[in-house]
């Protein structure tokens, strides 16, 4: 290992755990690790637990409501 990449990685160890881990996470993809599992932020899962709910109670745009947003935005 090489010097300046042992200093990089004493001052991640200072950092709190979530942010170590997205550290970690970053470093994994930039060489080649495509595998790593994402986490979820709570807001994230909160977000998903709650789309699932509306997709469970039928809350769900129509194909004629889609078309109409895309439409806006179609050259």
């Amino acid at each position: 290992m090489t010097a300046l990449l042992e200093q990089a990685l004493e001052r991640v160890r200072t950092l709190p755990a979530e942010l170590q881990d997205e550290y970690a996470r970053i470093l994994l993809r930039l060489t080649g690790d495509d595998d790593a599992v994402y986490q979820l932020s709570p807001e994230e899962e909160a977000d998903l637990i709650e789309a699932e709910a509306e997709i469970r109670r039928g809350e769900i745009a129509t194909d004629a409501a889609v078309n109409a947003v895309f439409s806006k935005y179609r050259r």
